[in-house]
């Protein structure tokens, strides 16, 4: 599947045309498609007639992969039954883990009921992540309003950051009580890392930092100060530990790592590669994405004023 990548690199949204008629099994087969042979955001998949095959029970299904003139056709296998898709291996487009990521008790941004998630293992330390947080909010929040909701996962990286999961851990301790002061923080410490360990790498004096501005904010946000006290102060790790694992499972070595209704992608993103596959989720989910953001009309020529006399 290397030839996926031989089509480049480039911004760009077209709508996308299947012969599956179940369009929630035509949205399977693609994420199944993309997440497990890296195919890049702006890069079209569209799925072709399905033909009987010569393996018993399977139907070819050919899948057009589109990038600007150039196209590349990969041959895959579909069961007749439409529960699962071949080359060479199968994959269950009923049991896609990226598709079931636990998001239970989580804080959400965005629209709680909204048709489409984004979904992002973060590490509080990491610089990635926080360019990944500043393209997130507020633009890409701002263009999409009701039609998403973002939600975190915690996935310290501990070897090469040290104070990410004690910086976890307090933002859920935030989280146990208030959403909205949650996010608060989670901005707070994506704006100002280097706040955190002052150039000195003190990891003591990195976790008092965390704590008093996770304190402060609870403050702000009228918390109720002795049960968070209490939380910030026991550290419980396991709920860290049990999203950490989670993106372990998934195959995660880095952050930051999105899921967009099962939709991988790996590493920080600019807004335009962001947004095509966000746009494509919507249309998927039957919503019609917001329109590409215009420029600004250009001013027009001054006028010159008549001579006087004139």
């Amino acid at each position: 599947m290397a030839g996926f990548l031989a089509l480049g690199l480039a911004a760009g949204c077209k709508a996308q045309s299947t012969s599956i008629n179940d369009p929630g099994l035509a949205r399977r087969i693609e994420v199944m498609v993309r997440s497990n042979f890296g195919v890049p955001p702006d890069i079209i998949v569209t799925l072709g007639q399905r033909t009987p095959s010569q393996v018993p029970g399977y139907d070819d299904l050919p899948v057009t992969l589109t990038h600007g003139a150039r196209s590349q056709v990969v041959k895959f296998l579909i069961a007749k039954d439409n529960k699962t898709l071949a080359r060479l291996e199968t994959f269950d487009l009923d049991k896609n883990p990226a598709m079931n990521i636990d998001i239970a008790g989580r804080p959400v941004r965005g629209n709680p009921a909204a048709k489409v998630t984004v979904i992002n293992f973060d590490d509080l330390e990491c610089p990635y992540c926080a360019n990944m947080h500043q393209t997130l909010f507020p633009d890409t929040l701002n263009r999409y309003k009701d039609k998403v909701r973002f939600v975190y996962k915690d996935f310290p990286l501990e070897e090469i950051h040290p104070w990410a999961k004690h910086g976890a851990i307090d933002a859920n301790c935030l989280a146990a009580q208030n959403s909205a002061v949650y996010w608060n923080y989670v901005d707070y410490l994506h704006a100002h890392r280097t706040e955190i360990d002052n150039g000195d790498h003190d990891l003591q004096k990195s976790f008092g930092n965390l704590d008093r501005i996770a304190k402060q904010e609870g403050t702000l946000g009228k918390l109720d100060g002795a049960k968070l006290n209490d939380c910030i102060t026991k550290q419980d790790e396991s709920q860290v530990k049990a999203s950490t694992k989670e993106a372990e499972d998934l195959g995660i070595d880095g952050t930051p790592a999105l899921f967009i209704e099962g939709e991988r992608l790996n590493g920080f993103l600019q807004e335009d590669k962001l947004w095509i596959v966000i746009d494509r989720a919507l249309r998927a989910a039957g919503e019609e994405p917001p329109p590409p953001s215009q420029p600004p009309p250009a001013a027009s020529p001054a006028i010159p004023a008549k001579p006087a006399g004139h």
